[in-house]
This record gives C-alpha cells, structure tokens and sequence, in this order.
C-alpha cells in the first residue's frame, strides 16, 4: 500500500488527438476505499482520461500509478487483471446475450480453465463454471435484478441495463471502480436509486470509486473529493462545499457572470 493511500495516481498526464490537447499535464489522486468524482463540461478531456487509465488510450507524457506501480504501458487486458474495473457511458453490453452471460463475462480475467478443459469437461471446469454461475447470481441479487438473469440483455429495461453494466464490472472483483456517467438517462428516482448504490458499493464492498458524472445533484450528493476539468485542463479541485463556491467552476458550466451555485444544476451532455 502507498503513502497515504493512494490507489491510483496520474502524474503530468497528457493526451493529444493531432492537433487537439484532450488531456493536459493532468496532477490526479484517488485516496483508498473514497469517492471521486471528475466533471466538467462536454469535451473536458473526461473519458479520455478513463480511457488512459484503463489502457484503451496509450498517453503522450506522464505516467499514471496504481498503488504506486506504473501502469502505462500494460494493455487493457493487463489492467482488467489487476482489477480496475470500469462502465461506459454508452452502455456496451452484449445485447443478445442473457444477463447472466453478460456478468461472466466480467470474471473472464479470473478464470483459469482452459479451452481444453472445456472441450472434455473435466471436473475442475465444471466446477469453476458452477461457482461462476453462483457468484452472478448472486451479484443479480445485490443489484437488485433478481429474476432477471435468464432474459437477454436488450430486453432489460433501460436502468436494469445500467445496472447490469455495473455488475459486469463488479464481477472482476475491482479495488478500483471507474463509473462514466452511470445515471445518464435516468428518471430522478433511477438516480437517487444509483447514487445510494453507488454508496452501498462502497461502503458494503469496500471498493473505491472513480466517478464521471454531469448530475450535479449526484456528484454532490456522494462525493468526498471533486475534480474540475475544462478544456483538459484541471480548473478546480477540493470538497463538495468548495467546488460549488468556485467562480472558475461556475463559469466553466454556466458562462461568464452566472450567479447561481451548481447543487441544482445538471451539466449539458
């Protein structure tokens, strides 16, 4: 474990597209067993930098730490194995594919039978694909989709589909969580119902989470910590209480001259 604690880590992280800077020289921390949450508006450089994170963006300058350790240059399979964990903001589930499908999926890095044990059906396959079966069942339950787990994916309703997106991703076991925008689309009741899952998540599962989120009613609901980007670039940091005072904030979502606080206010997509 790290000083202080620190999961992950980005250090003077840069990301450009040709001429376009997404990411820029980006200073990040994410304390153990919290709650962080990354906004700013459309184009801020958000997904991107999940996308670094989780190896799917090789990064231009700087390095980014998981418990101390570069992580840079693994591939996403690499980093899937040492359970770092992530959803979409499009949701990417395999739509013709039950709901108990789609979570083993998501314990694929853990799996260690191999395709000839598959093909003669030996007893130690047979047994890994039984307690794997269980474990989904089980995270069904926890998320609240019981009796869901035989219907195909495309059929769920569309917060169950949220919610299944997140069970995948639990069923690598995470340390760290990464959610892109996992209320979008959602009613207000389907986001308070998230934002306390989010929480029960944390607290039940001791899993740390990383949030990008544009309801700002969630973002300050839940979060310990709050990063600002803009442009790429980190605007603001601090608590909940000070990221709503912050004028640099304020103009970044409502424009120049704006008076209002950002508890009630819904960043645009």
């Amino acid at each position: 474990m790290t000083e202080n604690n620190i999961i992950l880590a980005s250090k003077t992280v840069s990301k450009n597209f040709g001429g376009l800077v997404a990411v820029s020289e980006f200073d990040f921390e994410v304390p153990e067993h919290s709650i962080v949450s990354i906004i700013g508006p459309n184009g801020a450089g958000k997904t991107t930098f999940f996308n670094c994170v989780t190896g799917f963006y090789a990064i231009d300058q700087g390095d980014i730490l998981f418990y101390g350790e570069s992580i840079t240059s693994k591939s996403p399979d690499q980093i899937a194995q040492l359970h770092i964990a992530r959803t979409y903001q499009n949701i990417r589930l395999f739509s013709n594919m039950t709901a108990i499908e789609n979570i083993l999926l998501g314990m694929e890095p853990d799996l260690h039978s191999h395709w000839y044990g598959a093909i003669l059906n030996t007893p130690g396959t047979r047994a890994e694909e039984e307690h794997a079966v269980e474990e989904a069942r089980r995270l069904l339950k926890y998320m609240g989709l019981v009796g869901s787990g035989d219907l195909l994916a495309r059929n769920l309703p569309y917060g169950d589909q949220r919610r299944l997106e997140i069970a995948r991703a639990l069923a690598n076991q995470p340390r760290i969580l990464l959610l892109d925008e996992p209320t979008a689309g959602m009613n207000p009741q389907e986001s308070t119902e998230t934002m306390r899952l989010i929480q029960r998540i944390r607290d039940d599962l001791g899993i740390t989470i990383l949030l990008i989120e544009h309801d700002m009613r969630v973002v300050m609901g839940i979060s310990e910590r709050v990063t600002v980007l803009d442009y790429g670039a980190k605007i603001a940091e601090g608590t909940t209480e000070e990221i709503q005072r912050n004028p640099q904030v304020i103009e970044a979502y409502l424009g120049r001259g704006a008076a209002t606080g950002l508890e009630t206010t819904s960043a645009d997509s």
